[in-house]
């Protein structure tokens, strides 16, 4: 009976552990439902948000990155993350290694790693922030108004969302003051010194 009940119980617990679990593509990396599938092509991209009323983040995943599997099934899960993202940004997956296609603000036509090599990606996963508007001129790496690289905790990655949804690149206050003031406000740390 005891074993019965300890083989049960290991089943749940491998049940209950993929709760969380993230389809994966043919390329290898996690898929979200709710990420855009386009042409890759920034300009076009970035315009299309906009008429959703929406920034566009291109976000630069590999196959087998342990860091894009944790931002799927732990951060891009949890509903305030992803309700927060799905309503206000438009994301568009890109492969660090992959050879799709893409069309980059200044009209050259790239694969997703010469593109990736082109805008200095070297971390998965990697959060470029486009701008609201279409650039005279540049790559979508210049024209990036923030650079997430790597993975980060829950409140950072969602606090620097916030951050460019309400321009906070614009003013005077840095990310890291943002951020700080944030978790403050959410009771998450106590008042830091004013510098």
């Amino acid at each position: 009976m005891f074993r019965q009940l300890l083989i049960i119980g290991a089943f749940a617990g491998f049940l209950a552990g993929g709760a969380n679990a993230v389809e994966i593509g043919d390329d290898g990396l996690h898929k979200q439902d709710w990420f855009s599938l386009t042409f890759k092509d920034v300009a076009d991209d970035i315009q299309a948000a906009k008429e959703e009323g929406k920034r566009l983040v291109l976000v630069f995943e590999q196959r087998g990155c342990i860091y894009c599997k944790k931002m799927h099934e732990e951060l891009l899960v949890d509903p305030e993350i992803r309700d927060y993202i799905k309503t206000n940004f438009k994301v568009v997956q890109y492969n660090l290694f992959g050879d799709e296609e893409v069309t980059d603000l200044d009209g050259e036509t790239l694969t997703e790693k010469t593109a990736g090599r082109r805008w200095a990606v070297v971390f998965t996963p990697t959060i470029l922030f486009m701008p609201e508007e279409v650039p005279e001129a540049g790559t979508a790496g210049e024209a990036a108004v923030a650079t997430m690289p790597g993975l980060f905790g829950k409140q950072t990655f969602l606090n620097m969302f916030e951050w460019v949804r309400t321009k906070g690149y614009d003013g005077d206050e840095h990310f890291q003051k943002y951020h700080a003031r944030r978790l403050e406000e959410k009771g998450l740390i106590d008042a830091q010194p004013a510098n």
